[in-house]
């Protein structure tokens, strides 16, 4: 604690360091200032019934910052700018060109920087007019003209962009990632409003579940901080070398897999997937034709988030896009290709085909631990909606993993810049 503090006193101390912070946190108060101007044709009483039966609306909300309950004019927040970013990285392992510019510097970075703007258009309109469509089949949006309709799509989406430009606001001139930062202030936002709904309903047998509700809650903190700081070092060591006449050792190294690779990208698939019954069911409950209102009813029973097909399948599904993502971003062939080509080699594997069967076989190890902590963290609303019995104050492993990711990463981010103000310092 007393070095978090010293830590905190470092930073407010360097003038530029401080300006940094001061800047994200006044992007922070207007991206809050907006996510309070709400779009005047829809029903907020409604609305936030349906959000608190709907779990595919509640994630969409963590990831626009908590703007979608208010429907802001930042309702969409930056899901789309998400969707287009996991989109863009999974066509890199498929389309050459883009898997070139990947390797083309700061060039490459503003090009696929660029078609991820230029993808998140058509998906901002396209996500617009289905929130339009799902709202108006829950009677909170009346009929709206095609103009109306016009103007409700281009106003989100507009807002979408310009939370996107605060966020690269923040990744330029303040600290750490923006699009994370964003998203960090939004799950944070929040927190007051679910702690005094629960203690506004709090009785004295309630109080002890809430007890072991805070104690569970460190622990997984401390757990997911554990699991996210993991690295498995494996040695790398370099051919010697001849330099005129004289043998040089070349320095050694390790090569650094981190026990979860994938971060939150494997939730945000296996969430699209087994929410989509859900979001089909608020659909079609309503139906005129019996049958298709029958199906739609049976699907909001059968995944139910608190029901055992739900979070099995959920649990399943993370663990399988957790190794499909680790695969996806860390390739044992290439990697083993490029340690031979630059005269490296792991201590007892022979290079080429050898050191790419032992790099998949650690990777599939480290991966299953990583991938099952990440289906546990996934689950855990229900986990601890069943041994607390509280609903109103459920964690949501997602917003605790986002939350604990981007305190860990802004952190580093200072402490790489107060290392460099410090080295500045000695060379001059």
């Amino acid at each position: 604690m007393n070095k978090t503090i010293e830590f905190i006193k470092v930073i407010f101390r360097e003038k530029d360091i401080r300006a940094k912070v001061l800047f994200t946190f006044f992007i922070i108060f207007v991206f809050r200032f907006f996510a309070f101007i709400p779009v005047p044709v829809v029903d907020l009483q409604r609305l936030r019934i349906l959000f608190s039966q709907n779990q595919f609306l509640s994630l969409l909300d963590i990831f626009s910052g908590g703007t979608l309950i208010n429907f802001s004019i930042m309702a969409l927040g930056i899901g789309p700018y998400i969707t287009a970013s996991i989109m863009i990285q999974l066509l890199t392992s498929v389309i050459p060109k883009l898997e070139e510019l990947t390797k083309e510097g700061e060039y490459g970075r503003f090009k696929i920087n660029q078609y991820t703007r230029f993808l998140t258009l058509p998906l901002t309109i396209f996500q617009s007019i289905g929130i339009y469509v799902l709202l108006k089949n829950q009677n909170i949006i009346g009929e709206l003209s095609w103009f109306e309709l016009l103007s409700f799509v281009i106003t989100l989406t507009a807002g979408s962009f310009i939370l996107l430009w605060l966020g690269e606001l923040i990744s330029e001139f303040g600290v750490g990632n923006g699009v994370s930062i964003i998203i960090f202030a939004g799950i944070l936002a929040r927190l007051p409003v679910v702690f005094g709904r629960t203690f506004l309903t709090l009785t004295s047998e309630t109080m002890i579940s809430l007890v072991v509700f805070g104690v569970l809650s460190l622990g997984v903190i401390a757990a997911i901080v554990y699991i996210n700081e993991a690295v498995r070092r494996i040695p790398v060591y370099y051919a010697k070398r001849i330099k005129g006449g004289r043998v040089y050792q070349a320095p050694s190294n390790f090569l650094p897999l981190r026990l979860n690779q994938a971060g939150v990208i494997p939730i945000i698939f296996a969430v699209s997937f087994v929410l989509f019954p859900q979001l089909i069911g608020n659909f079609f409950q309503f139906s005129k034709t019996a049958w298709v209102a029958d199906l739609a009813v049976n699907l909001l029973q059968w995944f139910n988030p608190q029901g055992f097909l739900y979070n099995f399948l959920y649990f399943i599904l993370v663990v399988g896009f957790s190794f499909f993502y680790t695969f996806l971003v860390f390739n044992p062939q290439k990697i083993s290709e490029e340690l031979q080509k630059q005269g490296a080699f792991i201590p007892g594997i022979r290079p080429g085909r050898a050191t790419e069967q032992y790099l998949k076989g650690v990777l599939i190890k480290i991966t299953f631990v990583g991938a099952v902590f990440l289906g546990f963290v996934a689950i855990l609303p229900a986990i601890f909606s069943l041994i607390t019995g509280i609903q109103g104050l459920v964690i949501g492993g997602t917003g605790v993993l986002i939350v604990v990711s981007v305190v860990l990463e802004t952190f580093k981010s200072l402490e790489a810049q107060l290392v460099m103000k410090r080295y500045e310092r000695f060379v001059h």
